[in-house]
């Protein structure tokens, strides 16, 4: 099978965004993925805002992404784009980071007024980026994702069906994409 990077682009470590996405990857990694998390928020500031290509978690990032056959990216949404720090991230991405790669962009917000978040903001800088295939990405209302103070996490029955849906397309595109050639 696949394997599938899992970005979280919350800069926040209790993020719904960042809870969800750690629940999706278990979907994924019972469809028999590989799925390695990324949790921007923990690469230093220092190397994000003070764009250092050469930083070891930079260039350790820029590797995940190269040998991944699909990402995932979640994001909150904030003023009606995706989070800060997933920008830095992408800036600092190689132009073509996610050529021949299959993208499934996921966004949360408080208000259905940034539903669109995904398609105007996110969509066009992964399809800059050279994605191979960016499938129907999915936005999740906060109040529609629970956290129990066990850390469990709930999703409303609706929108756990909705993305079951969105994460299993992603996964049958991943089956369906051949693996390119790394060449040496």
């Amino acid at each position: 099978m696949a394997t599938v990077l899992s970005v979280s682009g919350s800069p926040s470590a209790s993020s719904r965004t960042g809870r969800l996405l750690r629940h999706l990857d278990e979907r994924l990694i019972a469809q028999g993925h590989r799925v390695v998390p990324l949790d921007v928020r923990t690469i230093p500031a220092e190397a994000l805002l003070g764009a250092d290509f050469r930083h070891p978690a930079i260039v350790e990032a820029t590797e995940l992404f190269a040998r991944a056959d699909g990402v995932v990216v979640a994001t909150p949404v904030y003023k009606a784009s995706y989070s800060g720090v997933l920008k830095a991230l992408l800036d600092l991405l190689p132009q073509y980071a996610l050529t021949g790669k299959t993208v499934l962009p996921l966004a949360t917000g408080g208000s259905t007024a940034h539903v669109l978040a995904i398609d105007y903001a996110l969509r066009p800088v992964l399809n800059s980026m050279g994605a191979g295939h960016i499938v129907q990405g999915w936005f999740t209302l906060d109040k529609d994702i629970t956290v129990r103070e066990d850390g469990s996490l709930t999703v409303a029955p609706g929108t756990a069906e909705a993305l079951e849906q969105v994460v299993d397309q992603f996964s049958a595109a991943l089956d369906r994409t051949p693996a390119l050639a790394v060449a040496s």
